[in-house]
């Protein structure tokens, strides 16, 4: 089933025919598809589903060549492969570093970075808001965290745009062998490397020296680990960003009364980003997950090991849970969406995500009066991938106002 640009409207029909639906995705990878809500939701905090591909079929692994979709980098099993006391570890670890107090301590650089790629864009009249503000606004978000120095970071933006190209295009065909990939992402990995010898010769105050220092009684991470960690930092924390600012304008965009509204009262602004993650979030499905004993869902069997994939998308938009699901609106209270997952998966960097997109969002809201589309709709191109949703561009015009307006 092709779910194409507006997957929508399929959703709704699997919901209500098919719940549980076979599906085939790149070349030998198979398993079921869940859409309904009260399932989805369930089965991200099921103990009983694991994460490890190492439980998926032997056809399926060889497939996937071994960790598809999860790990393309090499790096060996992380948060996003790991289950039960081995995920555990991990993410108590992790969270000693990646603390909510290190998030809010950048609210102020987050404000200073947002400000001054407006400041060069409000003169302009025209922009294209994923590649020229919402990417440079989240990478350099995390050449902060990560303690990239101002002179690396723009080699940095170029190893980080290749593996973003690279990470959705094998999510759609995960078939390609590990040397197949590009020399900026193996430059990526080497420059990550190096990064952290050198933060253990001479210590600072980031993320990477905390990650570094992080221990539970004798316990601490490994290298490996710690190049695992930075790899998902990298691809979940820019990501989710330019997604949902992406996504997040366009809805606004297809909704010119709600986005009215939310000038009118800003106050609106926390509502409207949990509303848009619920209505077109960064992330169209979870990661696969594989029973580790046979399970019943909406009536089908499914074996253990069997390949499941969680669509938060479907889920999101259950008439089941949500009133009136296909209404975007931007004063919906008690948003329930899984918009981030759940459980002891729930996504780690979504403080980070929340923080910077409403910073975002208040500052173009606030910044871009006149905020409309460039083009046709029907000309925007949405990247093809399993896992993510979002723009490859967003080209915008607005009223231009003087410089530091």
């Amino acid at each position: 089933m092709d779910f194409g640009d507006d997957p929508y409207p399929k959703y709704a029909w699997l919901r209500a025919e098919e719940p549980v639906r076979h599906v085939l995705e790149g070349e030998g990878l198979y398993g079921v598809l869940v859409t309904r809500y009260e399932d989805v939701r369930m089965l991200l905090s099921d103990p009983r589903m694991s994460k490890d591909p190492r439980t998926a079929p032997a056809d399926w692994r060889e497939a996937g060549k071994g960790r598809p979709l999860e790990d393309r980098t090499g790096l060996g099993t992380h948060l996003l492969t790991t289950d039960g006391p081995e995920h555990a570890r991990l993410r108590r670890l992790v969270s000693t570093a990646f603390t909510a107090r290190r998030i809010e301590g950048l609210r102020g650089q987050v404000q200073h970075i947002t400000d001054g790629l407006l400041d060069e864009i409000v003169p302009r009249g025209r922009v294209d808001l994923v590649t020229e503000f919402a990417f440079p606004l989240a990478i350099t978000v995390i050449c902060e965290l990560l303690g990239v120095t101002t002179a690396d970071q723009e080699v940095f933006r170029r190893w980080t745009k290749d593996f973003r190209r690279w990470t959705n295009k094998t999510a759609a065909d995960p078939t390609g062998e590990e040397d197949a990939r590009p020399v900026g992402l193996r430059d990526l990995l080497g420059y990550l490397t190096e990064l952290v010898a050198r933060r253990r010769r001479e210590p600072a105050d980031g993320l990477v020296d905390a990650l570094i220092a992080a221990r539970d009684a004798d316990d601490r991470l490994n290298e490996t680990e710690l190049l695992s960690m930075l790899s998902l930092l990298l691809v979940g924390g820019f990501e989710t960003t330019v997604n949902l600012i992406g996504n997040g304008i366009l809805t606004l965009l297809r909704h010119p009364d709600q986005l009215a509204l939310l000038r009118e009262r800003p106050d609106l602004l926390d509502s409207a980003l949990e509303e848009m993650i619920r209505y077109d979030g960064s992330f169209e499905t979870a990661t696969w997950r594989f029973p580790l004993e046979p399970i019943e869902i909406a009536g089908t069997r499914i074996e253990k090991g069997y390949p499941v994939l969680l669509s938060l998308a479907s889920a999101n938009r259950d008439p089941a849970r949500f009133m009136a699901p296909d209404q975007f609106d931007v004063t919906r209270a008690e948003n329930g969406h899984v918009g981030f997952g759940r459980g002891a998966h729930f996504c780690l960097g979504a403080p980070l995500a929340r923080l910077e997109t409403r910073i975002a969002f208040e500052a173009l809201l606030r910044r871009l009066p006149g905020l409309a589309l460039a083009v046709p709709i029907e000309q925007l191109r949405w990247m093809r991938s399993l896992t993510i949703r979002g723009l490859e561009a967003l080209p915008v015009t607005f009223d231009a106002c003087p410089r530091h307006q």
